[in-house]
């Protein structure tokens, strides 16, 4: 069990609540949890479902994922269950805000979860003026930061900006520099927006986490378990991230970019391939539960 709690809290990336009590267990703490539509899709129950035959309804996949997050509600700490809405590429932001509402009564512990899309930006900047805590997700540049900032301001909690370390890391490029840029630009402002880096791979990735100081982190169960295993380590002070891609070669590296977060939000390019792709799996594996309609 852990002695001493980093100052970065402690996520777990994953939608099955006997997992969460797991990593509760030896951790000591679970600070909180992000869930999204891959992740409800490979929960044991509904897996379970799936191999018998039993596809689920629109109702039934809702009904599910309130289940879920009710169940790891009460396991996690202050930084809360991150509930993701259904959004493809052509949801609209009303759409995303009505879906919002509805979870955010789930918990008490909610935050809900918008891709960093235009779209998404409208339901987020609605959503704070209406009081409800939002997680900011599929974040893939400094641009979407910025605008993720500026569209927020005003929030009375927290807002979550998720940034994919892994998934940039898997086209060569070091998605930790995508933590460290936003860290630095967030110095300039009021502190309304917390960087919870996410998409963590491996043990290294979790210490530049801590080692940059990002307000929070969102790790998988295994590689939770690979640093219990390794007596949790911690990032020594001169700790310095250098990935490589899966064929050995060092990762680029991602320049700084100095953005005005006075700006409107609707002012920054915050298009991302990356974002789009993300979308497009979590549809993808969202609709590999449900029924086929006639």
């Amino acid at each position: 069990m852990l002695s001493t709690k980093p100052k970065t809290k402690i996520l777990v990336d994953g939608g099955d609540p006997g997992e969460t009590s797991r990593v509760k267990k030896f951790l000591g703490f679970v600070d909180g949890q992000t869930t999204n539509p891959s992740l409800i899709a490979k929960n044991p129950e509904i897996q379970k479902r799936i191999a018998s035959g039993h596809s689920l309804s629109s109702q039934e996949e809702n009904d599910a994922y309130r289940k879920i997050v009710q169940t790891i509600s009460p396991l996690v700490g202050n930084a809360g269950v991150s509930i993701e809405v259904f959004a493809d590429l052509d949801t609209r932001a009303d759409d995303m805000l009505a879906q919002g509402k509805e979870m955010f009564t789930w918990i008490p512990n909610a935050y809900i979860k918008y891709p960093c899309t235009q779209e998404g930006m409208k339901a987020a900047e609605m959503s704070v003026r209406e009081g409800m805590r939002v997680n900011m997700t599929l974040c893939f540049s400094q641009e979407q930061a910025a605008a993720v900032y500026a569209a927020t301001k005003g929030s009375k909690a927290p807002v979550y900006i998720s940034p994919f370390v892994g998934r940039l890391d898997d086209r060569g490029e070091n998605g930790i520099d995508l933590v460290k840029n936003i860290k630095t630009m967030y110095r300039n402002g009021d502190g309304h927006v917390h960087v919870l880096a996410a998409s963590i791979r491996h043990l290294d990735h979790l210490l530049a986490s801590f080692a940059l100081n990002a307000e929070l982190v969102t790790v998988p169960a295994k590689v939770l378990e690979k640093w219990a295993s390794n007596n949790f380590p911690m990032p020594e002070r001169d700790f310095s991230f250098t990935g490589a891609s899966d064929s050995g070669e060092a990762l680029r590296s991602i320049p700084y970019k100095e953005l005005d977060m006075d700006r409107a939000w609707q002012s920054f390019d915050i298009t991302h391939e990356l974002t789009t792709r993300g979308i497009q799996k979590f549809v993808a594996d969202y609709r590999s539960t449900l029924k086929r309609s006639a």
